[in-house]
């Protein structure tokens, strides 16, 4: 008879031949999952005895995760800012670090913008994170791809937000009209060494046209900063997820363009993640 915590040690040791970082971690994940309990409800059920219908159920997520699908693919959903959303191949997997950009706008704006737009919305996670923290604003999300929108839309109906965020395809600001009190985007901002060197879940699972951007990462956000100014009200505000090493660049294109001021602002590592500038 196999107990909960053989499976745990043998997914582990499965983990750790595929290379999976963290494997106890990861494989505790998938058998919780598996098994449709807490994480921390496995402690206290070591012992349990597993039928052939849990074995079933754990080996085929093990299967899945071996192959280095990131568990948030498995899983079909992740929680992101106190909301649930479904994520898939469509779009990349929402990020702690988009997390914390979004603490970082909401310290700036202590009053709800009347009008934002997230570029490149992708899963749509910014626009609803913001869209539920600030419940005054109209929150507009764009992005170039049909598939990532259509996923977007889905966490909009899951979200109950419909009456407040609106979905409009284009290719950043081309098919935008009028004017926003604060722009946000998380575009493509890893050169191509860092794809090259991106763990297996990135490269084999995740869309690279959302990960990858030319200049070594710079483009979209060099477009987006440049254009950003004619599209923003008076005192609006451009909020990035960038690359550590652009923020020179980025500043430099913030003179030139007109800003009146800019900041930087590094992540939970330590590093330069975050870039505001204000019109």
């Amino acid at each position: 008879m196999i107990t909960l915590i053989d499976a745990i040690q043998k997914t582990t040791v499965f983990f750790s031949a595929k290379r999976i970082e963290n494997a106890r971690l990861n494989a505790e994940i998938i058998i919780a999952k598996a098994l449709n309990l807490n994480r921390l409800d496995l402690y206290l059920q070591f012992d349990r005895p597993l039928d052939t219908e849990n074995l079933d159920q754990i080996r085929d997520l093990v299967r899945r995760r071996g192959k280095h699908e990131p568990w948030q693919y498995i899983f079909g959903e992740v929680d992101f800012f106190n909301l649930n959303l479904k994520v898939d191949h469509r779009a990349l997997i929402p990020r702690p670090e988009t997390e914390e950009l979004i603490d970082l706008i909401i310290k700036i704006k202590n009053c709800a913008p009347d009008k934002i737009v997230d570029l490149g919305t992708g899963s749509g996670a910014i626009a609803l994170a913001l869209a539920m923290h600030y419940p005054e604003s109209r929150v507009l999300a764009v992005d170039t791809s049909d598939e990532a929108l259509s996923l977007a839309r889905d966490n909009i109906k899951r979200s109950e937000l419909n009456s407040r965020v609106e979905i409009q395809k284009s290719d950043w600001f081309n098919e935008i009209e009028g004017k926003f009190d604060l722009i946000v985007a998380n575009p493509p901002y890893l050169s191509e060494l860092e794809w090259d060197e991106s763990q297996p879940e990135i490269i084999k699972f995740e869309p690279r046209e959302a990960l990858v951007a030319e200049e070594n990462g710079l483009n979209a956000l060099k477009h987006i900063l440049s254009r950003s100014l004619t599209y923003l009200n008076e005192g609006g505000l451009v909020a990035m997820e960038t690359g550590i090493d652009h923020h020179p660049a980025l500043k430099e294109i913030a003179v030139k363009t007109g800003f009146g001021r800019w900041d930087s602002q590094v992540d939970f590592n330590l590093r330069n993640r975050y870039f505001f500038a204000w019109k």
